[in-house]
């Protein structure tokens, strides 16, 4: 009774510290330990499935039923993990989880259906305690259980037999041979994919990792890398975390083919598998003969055409075939077809903001600046960016980090922020004020540098921008990603991520060549030069911001460049009679600046978001709709807001129930892609009406902790913005996952293959 009282004591306590019971952070039991129970022959197995930040104690594990002439023995429990607990000293604990395998008798007359009740208690990591937790499951004993099956006959020997299959011996009915465990098949789908599929048996599951796949027998044959579908996360007592199939597993295996005759190849199988009651098997091979169909010419090494062929091909995303094709091509056709793509995303928002960081660069020379010198500063600084960026994806795609959140800490963001407001100053001369000196020294080496021209203060500023600026995640960059990350090739998946980077900064190269060869010499216009790149700067300080800061907030400070501007455009002063063209065109662009400063500020005020649209939300309000009206003119979809695998799961079930398609959007709030996504895409009406049919999930993962970590890992994903589609069934079209920006009337025809 003691340490009843103690644990509900803490739970309160605990409650009362964290918040009220049913605050948003700590979920409710039911969800946090969900509980199953099903008939293994004369066995209970119960199932607690416990979400990711939650424990339970296994001390506090009861089960009892009050069906009578049913009784249960003593449940099997697997050893749980030590925990140090504040109130009850080292205790065993279960996370993720835990199966208990209780046997049952039923005497001559009892019922065959009845209730187990299972008793549990855990906590949340954050501290909270539930207080004990009962779980009813309704249950029917098979129709050949003897009247008292586990006791009848030998209960000694029999006792002696559950202990030896526990250890990995005793009867061979007892533990089901390898071949019956866990039956492989393999099929010719096409002519260029296989597909294995294995039947696992109750009670069992095979490793995910543990599959190996090899091809003999012919030369003109190769496995391209194997497509496994997301496992069950186990925590497993020699491997740690890892994932298993049960009942069903299934691979698909493309082939690259160098010719299109039928092809015999022999194809060896390498898995491994165990049984829940905590035997395992030593690692199985199967080898299938199979015969590949003649492959059309031109579509040898590559996916078949179904132009109305009877083949029908596996399709594969975009990012997908992007990596397929990287084990297809020459490494000069893979590296000029990357470089292409980088020009394209040089052409992207994300990318924008290096141009004035350097021409700022460029302009800082002063009178040393030459179109030579201007095109090896410009050289150097996109050659920083490209090893820079290189690296990070290598290290990203083998170890399956999100590239884009690494960098994305606010304390990150405002520091570098607030690095480009100080090279913005340098631009308007405000170094000569006066200062403490170390601040005054400090800026004077950073101004000094700028002028100097350093190659490594050059080189530092794009391995700056690599990593805090950098490009969207977008298909082409996805697809080297999971290239590497299924291959292990860091090689070529480098060579092509480093051939992307290039292409993004070529025309970063062009304009400062230019630059260097354009920009007027010493006088009065090279200030006004360096006060257009130190307001440019200042703009992509505001640029970087915005992933952190409140809507109203970037906005007001866009109306105080905007105004501040104008007054350095003298939008304010009189015009002299004599005034010359050019200052009456700066006047008026410094009226227009300030005028448009002013709607800003404006917008702000009244709860607007668009720096575009200042005035939209009131022209909303004033339309007869109030706020809701303004909220409306945004036309956001109505997502619904999922945060970890379990949510999805629920989600995706009860979808599946109504019969409704399911679109799943990754968003994060420093993701540049993700908001074009929402201001040009979701916004369209007939995007709108598109997807009016389906059931919308938004998984926000801006805070990239390990909820958002495991949800993105469930589909191998490597960043926002990442688009899934699942069918009526609750199937995923792995073949239709978009990333990167889509545009509407593109984004419209991709919904429509859904089936």
């Amino acid at each position: 009774m003691k340490h009843w009282f103690l644990i509900l004591l803490a739970g309160w306590i605990s409650l009362a510290q964290a918040g009220l019971p049913g605050d948003d952070d700590l979920l409710p039991a039911d969800q946090a330990f969900a509980f199953s129970a099903s008939m293994d022959g004369d066995r209970i197995r119960a199932v607690w499935n416990v979400a990711d930040g939650y424990y339970l104690y296994k001390s506090k594990i009861r089960f009892s039923s009050d069906t009578p002439g049913i009784q249960l023995g003593e449940p099997a429990l697997p050893a749980g993990k030590v925990k140090d607990d504040e109130f009850f000293g080292k205790i065993e604990t279960y996370r993720h989880q835990v199966a208990a395998e209780i046997p049952v008798t039923r005497e001559a007359g009892a019922p065959a259906d009845f209730t187990l009740k299972a008793t549990s208690q855990g906590c949340a990591d954050m501290g909270v305690c539930y207080p004990p937790q009962t779980q009813i499951a309704a249950l029917t004993l098979p129709a050949s259980t003897p009247k008292s099956a586990a006791t009848d006959s030998k209960p000694a020997l029999k006792s002696l037999s559950d202990l030896g299959a526990t250890l990995g011996f005793g009867d061979d009915d007892e533990l089901l041979p390898a071949d019956q465990a866990f039956q492989p098949d393999v099929k010719v789908t096409d002519a260029n994919t296989l597909t294995a599929d294995w039947k696992i048996a109750d009670g069992y599951y095979l490793y995910r990792q543990r599959f190996e796949f090899s091809l003999a027998g012919n030369k003109t044959v190769s496995l391209l890398p194997a497509v496994l579908p997301e496992g069950e996360h186990k925590t497993d007592e020699f491997f740690g975390e890892i994932q298993v199939y049960h009942h069903e597993a299934s691979a698909r295996l493309p082939l690259k083919r160098s010719s299109s005759e039928a092809t015999p190849v022999k194809l060896t199988l390498q898995y491994q598998g165990c049984a829940e009651r905590g035997v395992c098997y030593p690692p199985m091979t199967r080898t299938f003969d199979l015969l590949l169909p003649a492959a059309a010419a031109a579509t040898v090494g590559d996916t078949p055409a179904t132009n109305g062929g009877s083949e029908s091909a596996p399709q594969l995303s975009e990012q997908d075939s992007i990596a397929k094709q990287l084990t297809e091509h020459s490494l000069f056709a893979t590296l000029l077809a990357f470089f292409g793509f980088g020009l394209l995303l040089a052409f992207t928002p994300c990318v924008f903001p290096m141009i004035p960081i350097l021409s700022s660069i460029i302009v800082g020379q002063g009178d040393n600046m030459t179109a030579r010198r201007g095109f090896v500063l410009s050289l150097v600084y996109v050659l920083a960016m490209a090893a820079t960026y290189t690296l990070a994806g290598v290290f990203a795609g083998l170890f399956g980090d999100n590239l884009q959140a690494t960098f994305q800490n606010p304390w990150i963001l405002s520091t570098f922020a607030g690095v480009f407001v100080l090279l913005a100053l340098s631009m308007f001369g405000f170094y000569e004020l006066q200062m403490p000196a170390f601040i005054q020294g400090r800026l004077s080496d950073i101004s000094n540098r700028q002028k100097g021209g350093s190659l490594a203060g050059v080189a530092v500023m794009g391995f700056l921008s690599a990593l805090i600026v950098g490009p969207c995640v977008a298909a082409p960059l996805a697809g080297a990603l999971i290239y590497i990350g299924q291959t292990g090739d860091a090689v070529l998946g480098g060579f092509a991520l480093f051939a992307l980077s290039l292409g993004m900064g070529a025309p970063l190269i062009a304009i400062g060549t230019g630059a260097g060869k354009l920009l007027p010499k010493a006088g009065p216009w090279m200030d006004a030069i360096k006060a257009v790149f130190g307001v440019l700067l200042l703009g992509v300080a505001i640029w970087m911001l915005e992933r952190i800061l409140p809507a109203q907030i970037t906005l007001s400070l866009w109306a105080a460049l905007l105004i501040l501007s104008s007054i350095y455009l003298r939008a304010l002063d009189a015009l002299p009679v004599e005034a010359s063209g050019w200052t009456r065109l700066w006047k008026g662009l410094g009226v227009v600046s300030l005028v448009y400063g002013v709607l800003l500020l404006i917008g702000a005020a009244s709860g607007a978001r668009d720096p575009l649209q200042p005035l939209g939300g009131m022209l909303a309000a004033n339309s007869g709709g109030g706020v809701a009206a303004a909220s409306a003119q945004e036309a956001h979809l109505p997502f619904t807001r999922i945060k970890t695998v379990a949510d999805l799961d629920r989600e995706l079930g009860t979808a599946a129930r109504q019969g409704r398609p399911v679109m799943v959007d990754f968003y994060a709030d420093w993701c540049v892609s993700c908001k074009e996504m929402e201001k040009y895409t979701f916004a369209d009406a007939a995007v709108r009406q598109a997807l009016s049919q389906y059931t919308l999930l938004q998984a926000d993962v801006t805070a990239n902790d390990a909820a958002d970590k495991a949800l993105m890992k469930r589909f191998n994903l490597i960043g926002p913005p990442s688009i899934l589609f699942f069918d009526s069934t609750g199937k995923e079209r792995s073949d239709l996952a978009l990333v990167g920006f889509k545009p509407a009337e593109q984004f419209v025809k991709h919904v429509q293959k859904v089936d």
